[in-house]
């Protein structure tokens, strides 16, 4: 008889399904399921971490833009300011300004302003 190594692959079907536990319907119950539904959780996850990136990125913009305005100052024009002004700062942290810290923004604001006030060097 035939050797099929049952410890090995048993170990390995443990393994898939300690991995989708909590999965809904047969997806946690059934070995085959079970590996499509990991391979479509690992790429979902994959994709999922460069999405949070550009997630994060639209909630700064929003948020900058947001505490820019009643300042009279529109989001294109604060960014192309600060770069005028020479001003290097990233989104995060001028988001994170313009939520917790407002006169430190209004200042950073002020630059911009007066940055794209003055006429640009030939």
């Amino acid at each position: 008889m035939r050797a099929t190594n049952h410890v090995a692959r048993r170990k390995r079907k443990h393994r898939i399904l300690k991995q989708v536990k909590g999965y809904y319907g047969r997806r946690h119950l059934l070995h085959r399921i079970a590996i499509e539904a990991i391979h479509t959780a690992d790429k979902n996850a994959f994709s999922g971490r460069k999405q949070r990136k550009r997630q994060f990125r639209r909630l700064w913009i929003t948020r900058i833009s947001a505490a820019c305005r009643p300042l009279g100052i529109l989001y294109s024009r604060l960014i192309a300011g600060l770069e005028k002004a020479g001003i290097v700062i990233d989104r995060k942290q001028l988001s994170e300004m313009a939520t917790n810290d407002a006169a430190g923004f209004a200042a950073i604001c002020e630059q911009a302003k007066a940055a794209l006030a003055t006429p640009a060097a030939v």
